[in-house]
């Protein structure tokens, strides 16, 4: 039995639960392979014997006095071409992220997103067996709403 795949528009709203990270406009980028968050104050620390990262994300465009101070396990470090083609190594996380009523984990690069409309892109690898996009729409999954910016 095959289960049925959700439908994204070319934009959708994204909590990141484990993050304490909520309402963040998203672009689902399918020409992305890996998803990427914006984030500043990137810094690698080891706790108990575990690699991890921890970031700030202002998650409204053009809000900075909203933060969320966030802590994950960094599973690698990638190069990775950015919307200007140029390379650069990020550090890649691993958090749930939530469209709508679906949940499941994915991997995220942290990147400086300051000029960019969006705070966040939805890559391909993340949506590969959870989600078809449909261009034409906006905000399939999550539904409408107004958050700043």
């Amino acid at each position: 039995m095959t289960s049925r795949l959700a439908t994204f528009g070319w934009r959708e709203w994204v909590d990141l639960p484990e993050l304490g990270v909520r309402h963040v406009k998203a672009k689902v980028d399918t020409g992305a392979r890996t998803s990427s968050l914006h984030a500043s104050n990137i810094r690698i620390v080891e706790v108990d014997g575990v690699t991890r990262a921890r970031f700030s994300v202002h998650p409204h465009q053009h809000d900075t006095d909203d933060t969320v101070e966030c802590e994950a396990d960094v599973v690698d470090e990638r190069d990775v071409r950015n919307s200007g083609g140029q390379a650069e190594t990020r550090t890649v996380i691993s958090t749930l992220m939530r469209v709508g009523d679906i949940e499941w984990p994915v991997e995220v690069t942290l990147t400086a997103r300051d000029d960019m409309k969006f705070r966040m892109l939805i890559g391909r690898t993340a949506m590969h067996g959870v989600a078809t996009v449909d261009p034409s729409r906006s905000f399939v999954t999550s539904g409408r709403r107004k958050i700043r910016g």
